[in-house]
């Protein structure tokens, strides 16, 4: 029996999930935490992680360790995304971390991001001709499959926090923010040449804010665990109607739309811009929303490792 624990360290949030790996193949799930750190917070052009943030994050990951500390034969894999792969200060920060918790950050790439998104959602999602995106508190990621293959993949700059600081208000949304936002987010799209080959393609969204948005619509038809969101669908149209009432709210209002948690309420228009423009530029009629990313594609990766382990070291006749 194993204690899998993946650590992910975005530039919102930091989340962890502990997998039971039993000897028969089994798993199941034993916690899930998470914690907005807001990592990424005034970093501004110098790209400089802040002491506040750094010491809300290394208040959490002491945290999740008292967690899996309790626990027996625990591996863990703790990696860290955009906030840390853009810090010029990421040596110091990351020394920080290992001084105050003995956790080591890995820091992967986008593209590398972009693959543990692909293998989480092709493992549990029908995704056979999809454009998966997952956005984040500092980036997003892009993945267009074609016939259960990765055909390309990219991780851009566009995420809820860094979209938030660079163009919007936290509190009433002005016409002109909204369309300078949404301006540049269109062009960063357009410079992706390859997303034209998934026109009419339907779109899988994860992160933190395409899931908010499923969670709203969950809510608001009273269907009973609106937290189940993995599998779930909605038009373009419902896309657009929920995008529609959370730019028209203050931040007051936006803090009191069921299912929108309010520690995301200044930071969701920008992270729903993306999502937003996307299903524009494919002409996608709908998206369907996984609660599988990151933490479960690495999940995957260590199960496929060990069985591959396991296969290599078997007698043999």
């Amino acid at each position: 029996m194993e204690n899998f624990a993946v650590i992910d360290l975005g530039s919102n949030s930091v989340r962890m999930t502990i997998t039971q790996i039993n000897d028969d193949g089994s798993r199941q799930v034993v916690a899930q935490m998470k914690n907005y750190v807001r990592l990424s917070e005034n970093m501004g052009p110098q790209h400089e992680l802040q002491p506040e943030a750094i010491e809300r994050t290394i208040g959490a990951l002491l945290t999740f360790k008292e967690t899996y500390s309790k626990l027996e034969n625990v591996h863990l894999r703790a990696v860290a995304t955009a906030a840390t792969r853009l810090a010029t200060n990421q040596k110091k920060f990351l020394k920080q971390v290992f001084a105050a918790t003995g956790i080591e950050l890995e820091v992967i790439s986008g593209t590398t991001e972009a693959y543990y998104d692909y293998l989480a959602v092709s493992q549990t999602l029908p995704a056979t001709n999809s454009v998966i995106l997952d956005t984040g508190g500092g980036s997003s990621e892009v993945i267009l499959v074609q016939n259960n293959t990765i055909k390309n993949l990219i991780s851009i700059p566009l995420g809820s926090v860094s979209i938030t600081q660079q163009f919007l208000p936290t509190d009433v949304i002005t016409a002109s923010s909204l369309f300078n936002a949404m301006t540049y987010v269109n062009n960063v799209l357009n410079s992706v040449w390859w997303l034209r080959n998934g026109l009419n393609l339907p779109v899988i969204g994860l992160g933190g804010s395409n899931r908010t948005l499923a969670k709203i619509n969950r809510r608001a038809k009273h269907i009973l665990d609106s937290e189940n969101i993995h599998g779930y669908r909605l038009s373009r149209a419902a896309v657009d109607r929920t995008f529609s009432t959370i730019v028209d709210s203050n931040l007051a209002g936006r803090k009191e739309i069921p299912g929108l948690s309010k520690d995301r309420a200044d930071i969701i228009v920008g992270g729903l811009i993306p999502l937003v423009l996307l299903m524009r530029y494919l002409d996608s009629d709908r998206i369907t929303f996984s609660n599988n990313g990151l933490r479960e594609g690495i999940l995957f990766e260590h199960l496929t490792e060990t069985r591959g382990q396991e296969n290599k070291n078997a007698p043999t006749a």
